[in-house]
């Protein structure tokens, strides 16, 4: 089979695989790859468009067989502590993939997050185990959020990455002048009214 080409990905095919290939959370969004399986073969993924991929689903093959997803184990942390709930909306506030279970979260590791819940109070520890984070408001897949500030390699992935600045000087006396310097493509329009930057 080496050689192999995908084109079609059948969500939950990994059930009929004769072979798998595992990835770790960010290589599951994916359109065009070159894989290795675990038997050593090499398999051209060549989707039509970027999709999120689930464990257990399955690339299908041009002859016909099925490659298997499974989680990759990666390096995570997971945070436990008296108020779950309280740091599952502090992570989901910042677009951040979870893993959700009653009394444990699961992230991939990142010290900024990590240093924010321990200030909340969380124990965070460093695990390594296959990440299957939520998928979102909508069902399969994972959320386009905007990056601001902190970005990940997804390849062929969409990703919104806002590293901008904004330097806002706004005069309300009687002449109402604004003056604003924006780095970026963005546009701003501003009426009359007060606006509060942090």
């Amino acid at each position: 089979m080496s050689g192999a080409k995908a084109y079609e990905l059948r969500p939950g095919a990994g059930t009929e695989a004769e072979d798998f290939v595992a990835l770790s959370y960010d290589q599951r969004l994916l359109r065009r790859k070159k894989l290795t399986t675990e038997s050593g073969a090499s398999v051209f993924i060549d989707l039509p468009q970027t999709v999120s991929i689930a464990e257990g689903d399955g690339f299908v093959c041009e002859d016909g067989t099925v490659i298997g997803v499974t989680a990759a184990a990666e390096e995570l942390y997971e945070v436990t502590g008296e108020t779950v709930t309280r740091y599952a909306w502090h992570i989901g506030n910042r677009h951040t993939p979870c893993e959700i279970a009653p009394d444990r979260l699961v992230i991939q590791r990142d010290p900024v997050l990590k240093a924010m819940l321990v200030q909340l109070g969380a124990e965070v520890s460093e695990i390594v185990a296959p990440f299957t984070p939520e998928g979102g408001a909508y069902g399969h897949g994972r959320t386009m959020g905007h990056d601001h500030g902190h970005s990940h390699d997804h390849g062929q992935a969409h990703s919104h990455d806002h590293d901008h600045s904004h330097d806002h000087s706004h005069s309300h006396a009687h002449d109402h002048s604004h003056s604003h310097d924006h780095v970026g493509d963005h546009s701003h329009s501003h009426g009359h009214h007060h606006h509060s930057h942090d």
